[in-house]
């Protein structure tokens, strides 16, 4: 504190001393007028003399702070023209009025006054026009944080080069944890000799070990048909440019060995607790197998997961040992449970309610009480007259209910039984899944990046042609209580025949069994035919979708419709159907919009093309044959383009590898 401070606080005791004397004598001039007037002519000298020090002082206050000022902008000048810290204030068309000389320094020049910012730093125009307040973007080959103050139109430049650089390289030496699987080993290995397992695990191996070794990754067997690999994100980003060539790699080696390995790798990233990243590597692992194997899964910290391969058509490899065991574990969970409710997919299709009247019956079989959930404003007309026909059996009829009395007979010790879909977003009601805890997924589809939460019991197999086939099969290990009524056969039976196009497509000897195992019990073909039918002006809307087909690129057919016409679901996916008969088509894809307001994409191929990679970019999915995927916000023309791009990228990628 500066000294006149100090003696200014002394004094204020002094002053009032002094106020108390003038009223001492204003009292005494009341009984002495002469010594009031001595006192007074005492009193002038310590007053004028206390004047006299407070002028001194108030000058030496005056001069401090004119010193201070001085000092203080000084310092303020120093730091806006010498600190390295770049400013620069523009107007409003983006020219440079003035800039600090360390700034003027980054960009090589001595002065930027009357630049425009197009012309020298154009990355800055996007973040003052969308009012971004701060971001990092890089100008001259160094990472820069700039704060815009928008009042002021003041950009402040902070270089964080070094500290990006120490970012990303801490970022790339993290470790990340993967999970090698040999999908199909078991499978090609139980009727070789010893001699030629050897030689095909030693053939394995030495492939992937040449391709850690050349990666610098640690990889390590652990049983006959698994590996782990402790890896860096450098490396995992080496991997992903390159599509993870060692998935054609094993295969091409093996199969001039007359066998045909694959492998499924699942990877965790992103964290630095090795106990989490081998959770994810499992988990992701579970997932490519899950699709069908022949791929890699990344599973991210937020929950995401990038896929790469999966370009090959599944092998059917699931055994009726599996169908047997599943078909068992099913029994068990209904025989501990009150009552079934059945559940499948939004809109749902054939393929849904056969195989909830599958699961119906293997209750039913086992004396428990089930029921189908289904919501009659959401059908289309085929399945609309399967349900006409089921209303004509009551006793089948009675256990279809809606989505509100299920949640009102659901308790404690209901079982949910899931068909047809793995992902919350698209079950009937998904309050069902907040409300019952015991849920089993049974389904056909590839496994996606949704699922249900902590089922019970999970029966996917990407290798079946329906999830109608996989609940026929549960149907030959359950008790013979009662027999399997023709109306129930025959739905499963056509949820076979749609999934499969009448047994043209994504069809295995399996699928052959369960069909005739329904024909064997009183399937009818014809009354799948009935239902099948369609009325003239469902075959002109079709046939207005397919007449727009243009090509793009060799063998795949796009067909739209107009922003204007909306059309259902079902239609659209006839269309490429219908399409994909086409001489010369080996993929279709037709764009139309749906009545909701979305525009939705239906996707089919011959095998030669994975429509389901390219509907994964858009946010779908599906099978390698059959995709689709649903899009908002978007016009037809602009749906289109994206799709392009999609188709751009598959085969760009396909070429890659």
């Amino acid at each position: 504190m500066p000294a006149f401070f100090e003696k200014r606080s002394i004094r204020y005791p002094f002053y009032g001393l002094i106020g108390v004397t003038v009223i001492l004598l204003i009292i005494l001039s009341l009984y002495n007028l002469i010594l009031s007037i001595a006192g007074v002519l005492l009193l002038f000298f310590p007053i004028y003399f206390m004047f006299v020090i407070d002028h001194r002082e108030r000058k030496e206050m005056e001069e401090y702070i004119s010193t201070l000022s001085y000092r203080v902008k000084k310092v303020g000048e120093e730091a806006l023209m010498e600190m390295p810290i770049g400013i620069m204030l523009i107007n409003e068309e983006y020219y440079i009025e003035w800039t600090n000389p360390y700034l003027s320094s980054c960009f090589g020049e001595e002065s930027l006054v009357g630049r425009s910012l197009y012309d020298i730093a154009d990355a800055l125009i996007p973040l003052i026009k969308q009012e971004v307040e701060v971001e990092v973007i890089t100008l001259h080959e160094r990472k820069f944080r700039v704060v815009h103050k928008r009042e002021e139109k003041l950009l402040y430049f902070f270089d964080v080069t070094e500290q990006t650089e120490i970012e990303k390289k801490y970022q790339d030496d993290r470790t990340a944890i993967a999970t090698i699987f040999l999908d199909n080993y078991d499978d090609l290995t139980q009727g070789m000799d010893d001699q030629m397992r050897g030689s095909i695990n030693n053939l394995v191996t030495s492939i992937l070990n040449k391709w850690a070794q050349d990666y610098g990754i640690f990889l390590k067997r652990v049983s006959s048909e698994r590996f782990i690999a402790v890896l860096s994100e450098r490396i995992l980003h080496t991997l992903e440019k390159g599509k993870f060539s060692i998935l054609d790699e094993i295969r091409e080696m093996t199969s001039n060995q007359n066998v045909s390995f694959t492998l499924s790798i699942g990877i965790g990233t992103g964290v630095s607790s090795l106990s989490e990243l081998g959770a994810m590597a499992q988990s992701s692992l579970d997932l490519a197998l899950g699709r069908g194997g022949d791929q890699v899964a990344i599973k991210l910290p937020n929950g995401k997961v990038k896929f790469f391969g999966g370009k090959t058509n599944p092998i059917e490899k699931r055994t009726r040992v599996r169908a047997r065991v599943i078909s068992h574990a099913l029994r068990d969970l209904i025989i501990a449970s009150d009552k079934v409710i059945i559940m499948g997919h939004k809109n749902p299709d054939m393929d849904s309610i056969g195989s909830s009247i599958g699961i119906y019956k293997v209750a039913q079989m086992n004396q428990k009480e089930a029921y189908m959930v289904v919501n009659m404003q959401e059908i289309d007309n085929s399945v609309r007259r399967l349900m006409d026909e089921i209303r004509q059996h009551e006793q089948l009829y009675s256990h279809f209910v809606g989505p509100e009395q299920a949640l009102d007979i659901a308790t404690d010790k209901t079982l949910l039984v899931i068909v047809d879909t793995h992902k919350p977003s698209l079950v009937i009601e998904e309050r069902l899944l907040n409300k019952i805890d015991h849920v089993v997924v049974i389904d056909h589809h590839r496994r996606g990046e949704e699922f249900i939460s902590t089922p019970l019991l999970v029966y996917m197999e990407p290798y079946a042609s329906s999830t109608a086939e996989l609940v026929t099969e549960f149907l030959e290990y359950q008790p013979k209580r009662g027999k399997i009524e023709m109306i129930e056969a025959t739905a499963l039976l056509a949820g076979i025949i749609v999934d499969t196009k009448s047994f043209t497509l994504r069809t295995g000897s399996r699928t052959f069994d369960a069909a005739s195992y329904l024909r064997a019990h009183g399937a009818d073909t014809v009354l799948v035919q009935k239902f099948l039918k369609e009325d003239v002006d469902t075959y002109i809307k079709r046939s207005k979708l397919i007449e727009s087909v243009a090509f793009y690129r060799d063998g795949i057919g796009i067909a739209k419709g107009t922003d204007e016409d909306v059309h259902d679901q079902v239609i659209i996916a006839q269309a490429a159907d219908t399409l994909l008969s086409m001489d010369g088509v080996l993929a279709s894809f037709v764009i139309a919009r749906r009545a909701e307001g979305m525009i939705a994409i239906s996707a089919r191929s011959l095998g030669n093309i994975n429509v389901q990679v390219i509907m994964e970019s858009l946010k779908g999915g599906g099978h390698l044959t059959n995709a689709a995927t649903q899009l908002t916000g978007l016009s037809i023309e602009e749906t289109e383009a994206q799709l392009k791009l999609a188709i751009d990228e598959y085969f760009e990628g396909v070429k890659k590898e």
